[in-house]
């Protein structure tokens, strides 16, 4: 059987230029990013894509709060599954179209996804997760007169934060297997998955009032080893992962071992909700399944399967 890899993609990557945030240039995103996809698929590989969701996500938010004298506001649940069906859209479109050009028929399938977490875990209480586009220091303060918390994301700009609960398991995950074991190309866990938890009859629910998503490339993480998939991709904004970033000694990683990483993760060299929980995510992986992984950029994927760019880490 050919090797499956599951790919994750940025939200920041299908917005290219922040300047031009709207659908048609995500469109065109989407398209280039879906060229390597189909590489990828051309060179035989079984895909399973995620998609991160952080600025649509703060799109329709924002509509949200210019709308509310009008209309009804959207817990943050349903956007995240709003979001799940637009861009799984776009990237289901997409990549079909770029694969009927090369001759190539394969059903694409989007997925709209529940992740489990608990409704005691500590990320609760300390909100980390970015979301939204990035503004200024004044726009943020602004947001946090409302009741947001904000914080300074790597250098780029500010943003609003949610809670990042721990994904523990993928609700839909057999579904997902069935279909790739179809012949699907299966496009999942968008956003990190809609968080759920529990309650004391063993239903799914959502959080309630809890402002929270998961982290994209933690939830990709556990499906990933879940099932078992040989390559773990993560494409970024970045073309490879660097340590002391955005400094005169940034120096860029091409080959790596998990321990080497670990340990440049212990001394601070990736900043949280930025390169950081993309680490921690390949560390787990690794750990679980003993298989490689990759973080580049989506122009640059062909490439880095060539080992010719990217940064590979490998598990030992």
């Amino acid at each position: 059987m050919s090797r499956l890899a599951l790919v994750a993609i940025g939200g920041n990557s299908l917005i290219t230029d922040p300047k031009n945030p709207d659908i048609p240039h995500q469109w065109d995103a989407v398209r280039e990013t879906c060229r390597h996809l189909a590489d990828m698929v051309e060179q035989g590989w079984r895909l399973v894509i995620t998609h991160g969701n952080g600025p649509q996500v703060g799109y329709i938010l924002r509509r949200n709060e210019l709308a509310a004298h009008e209309v009804h506001t959207t817990p943050l649940d349903l956007i995240v599954a709003d979001t799940q069906g637009a861009i799984g859209y776009m990237l289901q479109q997409a990549l079909r179209n770029e694969l009927f050009s090369r001759g190539i028929r394969k059903p694409i399938v989007t997925l709209v996804t529940q992740v489990l977490v608990d409704k005691d875990d500590t990320a609760f209480q300390n909100p980390t997760k970015p979301i939204g586009s990035f503004m200024s220091q004044a726009e943020a303060q602004i947001f946090e007169k409302q009741g947001w918390q904000v914080m300074e994301d790597a250098g780029r700009g500010w943003r609003r934060v949610v809670a990042s609960p721990e994904p523990l398991r993928i609700i839909e995950e057999d579904a997902i297997l069935q279909l790739l074991n179809s012949g699907a190309i299966v496009i999942a866990v968008g956003g990190g998955g809609i968080p759920v938890v529990h309650n004391q009859h063993g239903e799914l629910r959502e959080l309630g009032g809890v402002y929270a998503v998961i982290d994209k490339d933690r939830a990709s993480a556990v499906l990933a080893s879940s099932l078992w998939a040989d390559l773990f991709l993560i494409s970024t904004g970045v073309e490879q992962v660097a340590i002391n970033f955005n400094t005169p000694q940034q120096e860029n990683l091409a080959r790596i071992t998990a321990v080497n990483l670990t340990n440049y993760l212990k001394e601070g060299h990736f900043a949280p909700g930025s390169m950081k929980p993309k680490v921690e995510a390949v560390l787990t992986f690794l750990q679980k399944t003993g298989k490689s992984a990759l973080i580049t950029n989506p122009t640059n994927i062909a490439r880095a399967l060539r080992y010719e760019t990217g940064t590979w880490i490998e598990a030992v």
